[in-house]
């Protein structure tokens, strides 16, 4: 079914110049994408369906597999089911660069801020140091340390120290997502935390933090005095 068969007044592009981007429903803006939908629903009504079927959430939607779009929607093949998730993609990556903005970490809550738009969406653990200037300005970018699977990811410390000598950082930073959403640190998260933190005691660096990402939270060694 073509969105052409709607009113000129439904149509989703034509409310997009009229209305602007704003006034567009998510499954709207997606039907904008991908163009048509099947033989029985309009893309708007086919995006409608996928939506419900993430319970209305995007995130949801954005872990997602190209293989989970085109083999339980009729009417999204490959090309559709790319551009959607690149859609997506696309949403987490301007997200990034509004954290980027925010370049001074001077707490648990700066970092987060900074992180969680990286590790929001992720389905498995990953592990980032962040290596701070004397003013607390952020050096480069985050760097990834370890990606690992759902309930792990394994820290090799000398990486975390090597990198710090090489961008001449007095000062570093680590964090890492809980993609299960139990933001509590398990007991190969605290053995990390003790090691790291006697590394950079050794060589004359300071650990600001170990915080532990959630969706919406976190957990932070320093302010619970576990650093």
């Amino acid at each position: 079914m073509n969105i052409k068969s709607l009113p000129s007044d439904e149509r989703p592009r034509e409310r997009l110049m009229q209305q602007g981007a704003a006034a567009l429903s998510p499954a709207e803006l997606l039907a904008i994408l991908i163009g048509s939908g099947n033989s029985e629903e309009t893309a708007v009504q086919l995006m409608q369906r996928v939506l419900k079927d993430c319970g209305g959430s995007l995130k949801t939607l954005s872990r997602l597999s190209l293989s989970d779009l085109t083999k339980n929607y009729k009417g999204l093949g490959p090309a559709k089911a790319v551009t959607i998730l690149a859609a997506c993609e696309l949403g987490r990556r301007r997200s990034m660069e509004v954290a980027a903005e925010k370049r001074y970490i001077q707490n648990s809550v700066d970092l987060y801020n900074i992180m969680y738009p990286r590790m929001r969406d992720l389905a498995h653990e990953e592990s980032y140091a962040l290596y701070l200037r004397a003013d607390s300005s952020l050096e480069g970018q985050p760097f990834l340390v370890s990606k690992g699977g759902l309930t792990a990811t394994a820290v090799d410390i000398r990486l975390v120290i090597r990198e710090a000598l090489i961008r001449q950082t007095p000062t570093l930073a680590l964090a890492h997502n809980h993609p299960s959403g139990n933001k509590r640190p398990s007991r190969d998260d605290d053995n990390l935390t003790e090691r790291l933190a006697s590394a950079c005691r050794t060589m004359g660096l300071r650990l600001l933090d170990h915080v532990i990402i959630t969706d919406g939270d976190y957990f932070s060694y320093k302010e619970e005095g576990k650093l």
